[in-house]
């Protein structure tokens, strides 16, 4: 009688796992290890920040959910803390999973899990290594995204790869579009690269050395929109900068927080900045290359609304942005 082959996922020995993360973008692969056979001894998150209006402390999105599953949760400010390293030692893990966790790891603490440690990374390595991958793809027009389950080593975004997972970018693709889907696709391919991590007879493929781009920190001073660039790059800072930092631009000498905009066809000979034309649909602005719709904006202490809505309370019949 012949026995049905099992998979991995169903044979290999539950693992001693220690999470590292800190925002919602390492929730959803938080959740996919709570929710499998495998074991979370700890989690390490970044200390808890001043937030709110009254600047009080407030713990992050990963520390909430390891408090609401009772396991125990470490927040060094860095592992050259004393006993930041022996602490996490004394925890015998066998796999460290490091999902945008915020401090870096040294060699001591990376050769400490028996199985190393490893990264979900929002890009298909060994494009857009560093802290903003998300908006930078949506900012250089790329056509597609992923996730990369990398085996952790000294370098930046350096280390092998186990698998990649790829998605396409939608047109209306915004930052927070992108970092949503992308932490739910990292959850999957997270569980879907355990097994390969604990078989013997595997081995994570190094990343190739062309293709090599890097995806500095995102700033509120980048964030302002010159109008003298192409309106297509505008609208995919628009998106890209969307929930954070916000393009804007200036009216008036006031900060006008820009949502929504669309590229319309066509040229006009107006100076970059003007306003060229105003009616339902939005605000048209020129560029240096054409139009950009405004459909959703926000003036300083409002709350966001539709160019509609904007328009009834304001003309901006020859109006400028800056």
């Amino acid at each position: 009688r012949s026995r049905a082959v099992r998979r991995w996922p169903d044979r290999m020995e539950p693992l001693r796992i220690v999470f590292a993360g800190t925002p919602d973008f390492s929730v959803a692969p938080l959740e996919s290890l709570l929710a499998s056979r495998h074991e979370i001894i700890a989690v390490y998150t970044q200390p808890d920040r001043p937030a709110g209006r009254g600047r009080k402390l407030m713990p992050g999105p990963v520390k909430e959910k390891a408090l609401a599953h009772g396991i125990p949760v470490m927040q060094p400010a860095s592992f050259r803390e004393e006993g930041a390293v022996d602490d996490l030692a004394s925890l015998q893990p066998d796999l460290m999973v490091v999902v945008a966790y915020g401090l870096l790891l040294p060699e001591s603490v990376l050769d400490i899990p028996r199985l190393g440690c490893l990264n979900i990374h929002a890009s298909l390595l060994p494009r857009w290594r560093g802290a903003a991958p998300i908006q930078r793809a949506i900012l250089a027009g790329d056509s597609r995204s992923g996730v990369s389950i990398m085996q952790m080593d000294a370098g930046l975004d350096t280390g092998p790869v186990w698998l990649e997972r790829e998605i396409a970018l939608l047109p209306d693709e915004t930052g927070g579009s992108l970092h949503d889907r992308l932490a739910i696709l990292g959850a999957e391919a997270l569980m879907e690269a355990l097994p390969l991590i604990a078989s013997a007879d595997r081995k994570p493929v190094p990343q190739p050395e062309e293709g090599v781009c890097y995806a500095h920190k995102l700033s509120k001073e980048e964030a302002r929109i010159d109008w003298k660039e192409p309106a297509r790059q505008i609208e995919r800072l628009v998106r890209a900068f969307n929930p954070w930092p916000v393009a804007h631009a200036e009216l008036d000498g006031k900060k006008v927080r820009l949502w929504e905009t669309e590229v319309l066809e066509g040229s006009t000979s107006a100076s970059p900045g003007t306003v060229v034309a105003t009616n339902r649909a939005g605000v048209d602005v020129a560029t240096v290359d054409g139009i950009l719709r405004i459909t959703r904006l926000q003036m300083p202490g409002k709350r966001p609304v539709t160019a509609q809505e904007f328009l009834n309370a304001r003309d901006l019949g020859g109006a400028v942005f800056r």
